[in-house]
């Protein structure tokens, strides 16, 4: 086996205190603007920023640094209407038979239901599919480690870098979403893992009036 290689981590930058606690509180305060956005402007986003947040959510952590990942963006119009089609399917069986009564109640004050507009409107769908295993050159499986926990990092990553680049993005996971594999083409070793809506807000677009839990209930300091 080759011996690893190392390089000086020359890119860290150390700042002062001072300047620590500046950046963290506007960043902060940047990401406590960020809301889920579920009525879209049909204006087009340059995909050059869209390119540049998907080289950014690829340098998220990852297991083995396989980076089981892969990121399908969709502005055909065509394909976001097949995409609608089959979501709504899945999403009116949820509301109207897989989800308990508990569920519902949580989401009602969301404001959600089985129709699901923003899937056409919003310019943009990013579909995010984690890679449960590799494919080598010769055909055989490459095992890949903590799939779903470096996807999941991944997607924060992309979705902190198109709030940070301007844009808003809504999380939409109907359940199940093979019919996402199936319409865009995708391997038998990739799994839909999240559908990512992004775009510009509407002019008139309302969001639900809803709170975050403070520090001492998500943070515990020992």
């Amino acid at each position: 086996m080759k011996e690893p290689e190392f390089i000086p981590l020359g890119q860290y930058l150390r700042y002062s205190v001072e300047d620590m606690k500046e950046r963290a509180v506007a960043f902060r305060k940047e990401l406590q603007r960020r809301r889920t956005v579920r009525q879209y402007s049909p204006e087009s986003v340059p995909l050059d920023v869209i390119r540049e947040c998907i080289i950014a959510a690829g340098t998220a952590p990852n297991g083995a640094n396989l980076q089981p990942w892969h990121f399908v963006v969709v502005t055909d119009p065509d394909v976001k209407k097949k995409i609608r089609i089959a979501a709504e399917k899945e999403e009116t069986e949820f509301y109207e038979s897989r989800a308990g009564e508990e569920w519902l109640n949580d989401l009602y004050p969301l404001g959600t239901d089985q129709n699901k507009p923003f899937l056409e409107e919003a310019p943009c769908l990013i579909a995010i599919f984690s890679k449960s295993y590799g494919v080598n050159t010769d055909g055989s499986k490459k095992k890949h480690y903590y799939v779903k926990e470096s996807v999941g990092i991944a997607a924060g990553m992309l979705i902190t870098a198109l709030h940070h680049a301007g844009l808003a993005t809504l999380t939409h996971t109907p359940s199940p979403m093979g019919f996402l594999g199936n319409i865009l083409g995708r391997p038998a070793n990739e799994r839909p893992f999240l559908l990512l809506v992004t775009g510009y807000p509407s002019e008139d677009v309302h969001v639900p009036k809803i709170t975050k839990k403070p520090l001492n209930e998500i943070a515990t300091f020992l």
